[in-house]
């Protein structure tokens, strides 16, 4: 298929260090790529990608100090979008809504993959006067908030299989792994008092946004100089990451709000380490309790699933990656997707056809 997925710009694709909706974007367009399927990517210009880049800025906006509002830019590549939509058997949006009114014209062959919580009090009404076009959620639990919608599927976010190796030998270095994002919402409050409870190190490998500076220096910071077991690492790479998740003996994903996904808790499986999660969101479809890891309601059911880890069969959490979270099955969900959709190929095919025919040329669709 000819295929087009079309990025945020706040990140390259792939990100150099957090955001996870591009490195998403990322895995799928290089295993579309893999599959043979022609893809190209609109994206920002220091994005690294094998299918064809069409650069709307020269780096990810987060990166620029130049730039003050996002929404010229993602207007810009919708233009770009727009100028080759014809191009497409099918288009893949993964910019939440601002396409919308632009995409109605070749709306039987689109699809948006919606990456953030829809529990929002301005989103109902919004998405109830777009309600015909096929939208994806990650999580069965993110659509809950959601009025009537075309959903076209639940289809989980996936790693490509050899990304993170797994560490099958023993039970980890003995510390504890937070990584994420500083922010109220992730608990890193509570991850410390589980780290202090159970007597382990705890290691947070996290980003600061300039939003949650204050949170971090009013009350997450002076946790950490409290608590002589926590080490604060700060932002890390994908290269950094494998070792980080890998040598640790668990996750801990004390989140308290309703994650659409968590990528990180997939990423901790496909290094073979089990994770400890809030039961919240979307954690409930991802963790295989007893499997994977544990869903705790509590720090005390935490601080018990800590003492419970060496029950668990580190080969057994990496095979349940290797069953449910591989980009080649996300990969394969969204090519189905796309089939499905009313206008695919059906559509784009008689467009290149009648191009070739304005141009008095042969075309074989």
């Amino acid at each position: 298929m000819k295929i087009a997925q079309i990025a945020p710009l706040a990140e390259s694709v792939p990100p150099r260090l957090y955001g996870g909706t591009e490195r998403i974007v990322s895995y799928l367009t290089e295993e579309l790529v893999r599959q043979g399927h022609d893809v190209t990517l609109f994206a920002s210009g220091d994005s690294r990608t094998s299918a064809e880049l069409v650069p709307i800025t020269d780096m990810a906006l987060r990166l620029n100090p130049g730039v003050v509002d996002p929404i010229p830019w993602h207007m810009m590549m919708l233009e770009a979008v727009r100028r080759r939509a014809d191009e497409f058997d099918a288009l893949h949006f993964h910019i939440d809504m601002l396409h919308l009114p632009m995409i109605q014209d070749f709306i039987g062959r689109t699809v948006t993959t919606l990456h953030g919580r829809l529990d929002l009090p301005d989103l109902p009404a919004f998405y109830r006067t777009f309600a015909d076009h096929s939208l994806v959620s990650i999580s069965d639990h993110q659509r809950l908030p959601m009025p009537p919608v075309n959903w076209g599927g639940t289809i989980y976010h996936g790693l490509p299989a050899d990304l993170l190796p797994p560490r099958l030998d023993g039970q980890g270095e003995g510390y504890l792994a937070f990584l994420g994002r500083i922010s109220p919402e992730k608990r890193p409050d509570r991850a410390i008092r589980i780290g202090a409870r159970s007597g382990m190190k705890l290691k947070i490998a996290a980003k600061i946004d300039t939003v949650d500076r204050a949170y971090w220096e009013g009350e997450i910071a002076p946790l950490v100089e409290q608590y002589p077991n926590v080490e604060f690492i700060g932002e890390i790479n994908e290269q950094q990451k494998a070792q980080f998740l890998g040598q640790a003996s668990a996750l801990l994903f004390p989140i308290d709000w309703p994650e659409p996904f968590g990528l990180v808790m997939i990423e901790a499986m496909a290094c073979a380490t089990p994770v400890i999660a809030f039961r919240c969101g979307s954690v409930p479809e991802i963790i295989e309790h007893g499997v994977s890891g544990f869903i705790v309601e509590s720090e005390d059911e935490a601080v018990a699933a800590v003492a419970a880890l060496p029950d668990l069969d580190r080969a057994r959490v990496r095979g349940a990656f290797d069953a449910r979270f591989t980009a080649e099955r996300m990969a394969a969900d969204y090519v189905a997707l796309y089939h499905s959709l009313p206008g695919a190929r059906i559509e784009a095919a008689r467009l290149r056809r009648q191009r070739g025919v304005e141009a008095g040329l042969q075309v074989v669709a």
